[in-house]
């Protein structure tokens, strides 16, 4: 059991508490000021003893830092995606470790984890809050499973940032995608882009034998990613493989497409190195410029933002959610971006490409524009 004894101080009679840990050391607690704290301590303690629970004092004293390094490296690929990893970094650096790392884990209560994702909250978005809030609460799990702490304040969390009405979904119909595919330097790329939903990604990874031209259908098994200017090359996001299919009216470009390029060559591109959309001032951007110069109606976009063009005109034409959730490869048919497309397939009925207009626009826009950039 142990033992509990009283001695003086000069702000008068304390309690001492006594008792032996697991591993048969002896050890003590001073400082309470009523025997009824002394005998509830005392019984806590036997209590966790006997269930398996106890947590040693002296173990807790350690700084947030020193489980920090060990769950980072726990994430660090390939146990996850190099982006997700690079999010993982910066949230740390950027919000955690400034506040938390010199912390020692037992001092750490759930009232000022609170406070910091309220103050945080009016700084950063809800993306980043929780991702902070997240990277926390992920390096005490770990001094729990190291028996150095009994419970994690950094979960359960009351109040939290509330989801807002998000970005603004841009999708476009079938006339304003050929516009935009005739105004830019890799038409194919951009139309595979609005019709197959692909990531830009999945895409850019996209080699010669991922391509099976009697079915019509891309194999989606590599996923290429630029983290910070480095390309890294891995699976999909969901890890899982998937066919996707694309339209009659693609095979002829993608059989060009592939022309000269042996198995392994890159679909898009010169055949050796995955593409790049290069931000403001890349090739993508510059072919919605043109393409707003000959249409304002094209709003700002990005190559992402094809992926929701392609939903929303599947849907228009017919294909159910389920169908679309395949295609996207998304885990779930529930994702808000699929279910909120049934309200905005706002684009006409057969798809079609406007010769007219191509030519029109690329004589708008200069055989220069053409090059990439």
């Amino acid at each position: 059991m142990g033992t509990i004894a009283p001695y003086e101080t000069a702000k008068g009679r304390r309690y001492r508490v006594r008792y032996r840990k697991p591993d048969g050391t002896e050890t003590q607690k001073r400082g309470f000021t009523t025997m009824r704290e002394a005998k509830l301590y005392l019984s806590m303690v036997t209590v966790s003893k006997s269930k398996g629970e106890y947590i040693d004092p002296v173990a807790s004293r350690v700084p947030v830092q020193m489980f920090a390094d060990s769950w980072l490296r726990s994430k660090q690929p390939p146990m996850s995606k190099p982006s997700y990893y690079m999010t993982l970094e910066r949230a740390w650096k950027n919000h955690v470790a400034p506040v938390w790392a010199d912390r020692e884990i037992w001092s750490i209560r759930r009232s000022e984890v609170q406070d910091w994702v309220s103050e945080l909250a009016t700084q950063k978005s809800r993306t980043v809050v929780l991702r902070a809030l997240g990277v926390l609460a992920g390096i005490l799990d770990v001094a729990i499973d190291d028996r150095r702490l009994a419970s994690n304040p950094a979960r359960n969390v009351r109040s939290l940032p509330r989801r807002g009405p998000g970005k603004r979904r841009v999708y476009l119909s079938h006339d304003q995608v050929a516009t935009l595919a005739a105004c830019s330097a890799y038409p194919t790329l951009v139309l595979t882009l609005a019709y197959t939903g692909l990531r830009w990604g999945e895409a850019t990874g996209l080699r010669v034998r991922s391509v099976n031209r009697l079915r019509r259908r891309f194999v989606i098994e590599e996923n290429a990613v630029m983290i910070a200017y480095e390309i890294h090359v891995g699976t999909p996001k969901t890890h899982e493989k998937r066919s996707v299919p694309y339209p009659e009216r693609l095979a002829p470009m993608i059989e060009q497409a592939c022309a000269g390029k042996g198995p392994e060559g890159l679909l898009f591109g010169d055949g050796v190195h995955h593409m790049r959309s290069s931000g403001s001032k890349g090739w993508f951007a510059n072919a919605v410029r043109r393409a707003q110069a000959f249409d304002p109606s094209i709003p700002r976009l990005t190559p992402h933002d094809l992926r929701h063009t392609a939903a929303s005109l599947a849907i228009s034409s017919g294909a159910n959610v389920k169908a679309v959730q395949r295609m996207l490869g998304h885990a779930s048919a529930a994702k808000r971006s699929i279910l909120a497309l049934s309200d905005v397939a706002q684009a006409p009925e057969g798809a079609r490409f406007r010769p007219a207009e191509i030519s029109e626009c690329g004589q708008k826009a200069g055989k220069n524009d053409f090059c990439a950039v």
